[in-house]
């Protein structure tokens, strides 16, 4: 079943039977599109995100052939979101997915560009931390920017709305001056997150939303037909070639 961008934005919606074949289909698209854009450019970028589908994602292109296709050397990557938590701690996006999918890969170790934990040089100050994110952010930006221009963004989407540490009314989906911020007090534990802003996330090439389960129906429909972005996060998901929602049926069955 496949919904196309018409009525959507310009958002192009494609719909899997379930959990599984989603996290598959994902991560073959994925696969071939990082192929795709290291035939075109010497390196790409990638923004990868956590959650049960996101990691599902990374553990399903673990074992496809195609993924010893991608020269994994010349692959950026980088997180739209982390929980402020010690670095071993087994929450963190980083370590999951790590043990999913990139310690399988020969990638270059200067080119995995994970966010600070609270353990790390900036210690529990989650500010100081996001401002050392930013910071790296830059070092890869191009000319006139802060950030890389990442090819494929990918967002996981919560059973509220958001996306990335962006929560639905909460003091981040305000922000429109930093790269990347320090949450507090949010909705979901832990407290203490580092995220991506809108803004970066709007000036990616290409930004995938993954989402599954009928809990979360009502805030892609939402999303997906009107909705603000302070309201519902997801609905401020847009890239600047295309966009992308990968849903289960659950997760569609709302959408018109």
């Amino acid at each position: 079943m496949t919904a196309s961008g018409t009525g959507f934005g310009g958002r192009t919606v494609l719909v899997h039977p379930d959990k599984p074949s989603l996290a598959s289909a994902a991560a073959a698209r994925l696969v071939t599109r990082l192929i795709d854009v290291l035939a075109e450019q010497d390196e790409a970028h990638l923004v990868l995100t956590g959650g049960t589908i996101g990691i599902g994602m990374l553990a399903e292109a673990a074992d496809l052939p195609a993924t010893s296709a991608v020269d994994w050397r010349r692959v950026h990557l980088w997180w739209g979101d982390e929980r402020f938590v010690p670095a071993a701690d087994k929450d963190r996006n980083e370590l999951q997915a790590r043990e999913a999918l990139l310690d399988k890969l020969p990638l270059r170790p200067e080119y995995v560009h994970a966010m600070p934990a609270d353990d790390g040089p900036d210690g529990d100050d989650a500010q100081a931390a996001a401002e050392r994110y930013a910071a790296e952010l830059a070092k890869y930006a191009p000319e006139g920017a802060d950030a890389p221009r990442f090819d494929v963004l990918l967002l996981g989407m919560g059973p509220d709305g958001h996306i990335a540490s962006l929560f639905p009314e909460h003091p981040g989906v305000h922000e429109s001056g930093p790269s990347v911020i320090a949450v507090h007090n949010s909705p979901k534990p832990p407290p203490n997150r580092l995220s991506l802003t809108f803004r970066v996330i709007q000036a990616a090439r290409e930004v995938w939303v993954i989402a599954a389960g009928s809990e979360k129906a009502g805030v892609a429909a939402q999303a997906l037909t009107g909705a603000g972005p302070v309201q519902v996060p997801a609905a401020g998901a847009l890239g600047t070639e295309a966009t992308l929602w990968l849903l289960d049926r659950d997760c569609a069955a709302g959408l018109p």
